[in-house]
Formats: C-alpha cells, sequence, structure tokens
C-alpha cells in the first residue's frame, strides 16, 4: 500500500508534476502516495470528456451495462483488498469497510439494471385538442453534459461508486475528484473501468486539490455538478455558478424518535441498540448517523439506561480489527472540533453520561442529556461518534423538535402504528422518514437526498440518472392514430 499511485486521465494512467502523501489516521502510517495531475492534465481530461459527449451518449445500452456490470463483479473479486483499503485511509473498521465494498457492488449493479432500461419516458397521443389531430408525441432522456462528481472522505468508495455508475449508465462523460484524504479507493475504480470498452474520454479520476476547485466549477463543458459534502462549501459551488446543473448532498443531524407505544422491553432495547450502533458507526462521520434522540416522556427514564449500555458497549480501537466497532475519525483535527462541541455543551449546563474523551485521532463513543439549545452540538452536525437525548411530551411535541433545525435529510421513528408512520411521513421536513428504525438507513436504489440545509436533488442510481439528463421530446406528423 506504499507505492505512488497514477490517476486516471481520459481511460488511461497518467502522473504529474507533484505528488501527496495519504497517511492513516488511526495510526498515522503511510498507506500510499498519490501523483497529482497539472493544470495542462486537468484541461486535457476536461477536452477529452467534452468532446466524446455526443459519442458517449450514443453509446448502445449494452456496451454501458457490461461495463458496469463487469466492475460489479471485480469488486466483489477484490472485496477484502479494496476493504483494507478503505480502512487504511479512512479509518473505517473493516466490518463496515466491508460493507461499503458490498454497497458499491450493488450501486455499479443496480446502474448497470437501470442502462438497460432508462428511456424516461412514453408515447403520447396529441390528438385531444382538434390542432393535435395525427400527431404523436415521443419523450426520451438525454444527457445534459459532462459530470462534474464531487465525493467526500466518509463513504470513500461507495460515494464515488454513487457519481460515477448513474453518469455511466446514462451515457454522460464524468470528471471525479475524490476527497484528499481518501482519494485511494476512488482510483481502484479507476482500475476497474479501464478494464472495459467505454470511450476512453468518458471518464477521468482525478485528485486535484481543493485550491484548484474553483476553476473547474466555473468551467462551462461541465454543465452538471454532482457534489456530497459540506453545506458551507455545497452552498458556494451552487452560489457561484447558478446556471449550472446542481446536485447537493450535505449535511445532517439525524433524529431518532422513540414514540410512547414502543414501551415494551423488548422495544426499547431494539431500539437502544441500533441508536448506539448507528450514531457511532464510521465513528458517527455519516450524514444520517444519530445525532438526536427524542424520546416520549413515558419511556424516556427507561430507555436512556439502555442507550448509555448500548454506547458502552461499543468496542472501540484498531479498525483493522474485526471486532471493532467504532475507529478513529478522519484526523485528529477533527477529533479536536468534537472535543470542543462536547465541552462548549457540558460547560453550559449539558451531562455527561458516558465518553467525552479523546485520544489523537479517536474520539470515545458519548451520550449527552439535558443539552442546551443553543449551542453548537445542538444546531449543527457534528459528525463524530456523540449522541444527545431529549424529553417529549407527545407525538407532536416530538415532530415539532425533529423540525427544529436548519438541516433535513432523514429521520427515524420508533412506532408500531400505520396512522403514526404517515402522520410522520406527511409531517416531518427531510428527505426520507425511517419507521421503525434509526435514520441511518439508506438503500443504494432509493431516492436519498435532503431538504432546508441538506441539500437539493437525490441520489440513488436511477433518481441520479434523471438529474443528469433532460427530456427531449419528438413529435411525429401525419400518424394514423
Amino acid at each position: 500500500m506504499t507505492s505512488t499511485h497514477a490517476f486516471w486521465l481520459a481511460g488511461r494512467q497518467a502522473t504529474g508534476e507533484d505528488t501527496f502523501d495519504v497517511t492513516s489516521p488511526w495510526d498515522g502510517r503511510l498507506v500510499g502516495t498519490v501523483s497529482v495531475p497539472t493544470d495542462a492534465q486537468v484541461e486535457e481530461a476536461v477536452a477529452a470528456a467534452h468532446a466524446v459527449l455526443d459519442e458517449f451518449a450514443a453509446t448502445p445500452a449494452h456496451v454501458r451495462a457490461a461495463a458496469l456490470d463487469h466492475v460489479s463483479k471485480r469488486l466483489v473479486e477484490r472485496t477484502e483488498e479494496i476493504a483494507r483499503l478503505i480502512s487504511a485511509e479512512n479509518g473505517k473498521p473493516m466490518k463496515w469497510a466491508r460493507g461499503e465494498v458490498g454497497r458499491a457492488v450493488s450501486v455499479f449493479r443496480f446502474a448497470a439494471e437501470e442502462a438497460r432500461r432508462f428511456n424516461g419516458g412514453e408515447a403520447q397521443r396529441l390528438d385531444t385538442d382538434l390542432g393535435g389531430q395525427g400527431r404523436l408525441a415521443l419523450t426520451r432522456r438525454f444527457p445534459k453534459g459532462v459530470v462534474l462528481g464531487i465525493a467526500p472522505f466518509n463513504f470513500p468508495l461507495n460515494l464515488c461508486a454513487h457519481k460515477i455508475a448513474p453518469a455511466m449508465a446514462a451515457g454522460a462523460p464524468i470528471i471525479l475528484k475524490p476527497a484528499p484524504a481518501t482519494p485511494l479507493s476512488g482510483l481502484i475504480i479507476g482500475d476497474l473501468l479501464a478494464e472495459t470498452e467505454l470511450p476512453a474520454g468518458s471518464w477521468s479520476i482525478l485528485p486535484v486539490a481543493n485550491d484548484k476547485m474553483p476553476a473547474l466549477v466555473q468551467d462551462e463543458r461541465l454543465p452538471v455538478i454532482s457534489f456530497t459534502g459540506s453545506e458551507k462549501v455545497g452552498y458556494a459551488i451552487m452560489d457561484s455558478v447558478p446556471r449550472k446543473h446542481c446536485t447537493l448532498e450535505l449535511g445532517g443531524n439525524g433524529a431518532a424518535v422513540v414514540l410512547a407505544d414502543w414501551a415494551s422491553d423488548e422495544d426499547l432495547q431494539w431500539a437502544a441498540n441500533r441508536i448506539a450502533t448507528f450514531s457511532n458507526y464510521q465513528g458517527g462521520q455519516s450524514c444520517i448517523s444519530v445525532q438526536r434522540v427524542i424520546a416520549d416522556a413515558s419511556v424516556y427514564d427507561r430507555l436512556l439506561p439502555r442507550i448509555v449500555a448500548a454506547v458502552e458497549a461499543q468496542v472501540t480501537g484498531d479498525p483493522g480489527d474485526d471486532a471493532t466497532d467504532v475507529g478513529p475519525l478522519v484526523s485528529e483535527d477533527a477529533a479536536k472540533r468534537v472535543e470542543t462541541w462536547v465541552q462548549e455543551a457540558v460547560d453550559a449546563g449539558a451531562r455527561l453520561l458516558t465518553g467525552g474523551k479523546r485520544d489523537g485521532a479517536s474520539y470515545a463513543p458519548t451520550v449527552l442529556a439535558e443539552v442546551p439549545a443553543d449551542v453548537t452540538i445542538s444546531c449543527e452536525e457534528v459528525f463524530g461518534p456523540v449522541l444527545t437525548v431529549q424529553k417529549a411530551d407527545g407525538e407532536a411535541a416530538a415532530f415539532a423538535a425533529v423540525n427544529d433545525s436548519k438541516y433535513g435529510l432523514q429521520a427515524g421513528v420508533f412506532t408500531h402504528d400505520l396512522q403514526t408512520a404517515f402522520r410522520a411521513h406527511r409531517a416531518l421536513e427531510v428527505g426520507g422518514v425511517v419507521i421503525g428504525d434509526v435514520p441511518s438507513y439508506r438503500a443504494d436504489q432509493m431516492p436519498y437526498g435532503g431538504v432546508k440545509q441538506s441539500g437539493v436533488g437525490r441520489e440513488g442510481v436511477r433518481f441520479a440518472m434523471e438529474d443528469y439528463t433532460y427530456e427531449r421530446v419528438l413529435v411525429l406528423t401525419g400518424i394514423d392514430l
């Protein structure tokens, strides 16, 4: 894992003049050295993608589908190797890293399936009015242009897959920028794409420095931007290019609501275990990790100690150990930020029930209660293994507490009542409501995205394909309908 890694320029490996090191957040060891493309090489990649736009859009569906199937199968074959790479560069425990590879396998498989059936429309009779007699409209979808995909560090393989696979399926060339902290997993996808027969210019994977991105964002040859990352950066991108199509998958502070009917010992233990697991998986570095628990007053006192015990049962340590549940954050600076936010809450009167300690880039799984509403950890996305628990008097108050946030990504509601489930679906200002579980559930084929400051647009393979394309109508005249 310590060789110099080339990047992928218009389907071929290339190296630039500079390099940077990727190190493990767990122990600081060198994981790999990555070559950085020069400005001229970035221009070459963009020009190649723009030049191949029409050719790639016209590529037969079976060719694109076969390439996507190939990547899916090769990911299966290399699962253990890739999982260890994810764990090394990201600090993700192996159990979660293997799961991430499995999800990427599915994303490419779903994309292959969608490539075979995606046509975007239907035949429509226009003779519903006299002026349309003998006319038939056919609707098809065509790529809006080259996609600029910008991926984050927390799912360094799967969120790269969510940029690349839908673009390939829709026939849209893509320039992918992996996260600087975790570029190696994204570059692996290039290894597999290079084994296919896709047009060379249709894809590039470029570990471009963040300070070089404004020029790419502004480039008129890249009319579609798909960004996953922080709220601040995402909206800065959108504000800078108001005439481009931007899909933004941003932050959240996911709430798990436990209502009064979720009251048996078995119910509460299930909820506590799920909450503990998914407030801490990926070190809490997931946009839909559980950050807030809102429990009905009738179950709060029985639920809280179960949550604390379940959090304390999480195994922390070396992410390379199969027994580890919670590894380090992506960097020591990230852990220090979490430490500062927790201390601010405690100083303002919050009760620290467990955790609250940092060791380098690792932060102990933490539970806080009675957290003031105006402290940072109540208002912002913590992106760390920290959970706040609050009491609510009834369903309406609980739903209001969920909505009392600038974010709106997903929410989980623990209830057995179908009517309550539909009320939650109607009342909660989020992109997804999960009933009987935490907000952290995501199936890679479902529409995924948020409202408010959690972003715009949807991912999930077919939904991303719709984002990358537009409808074009063909009107046939003189048809005997």
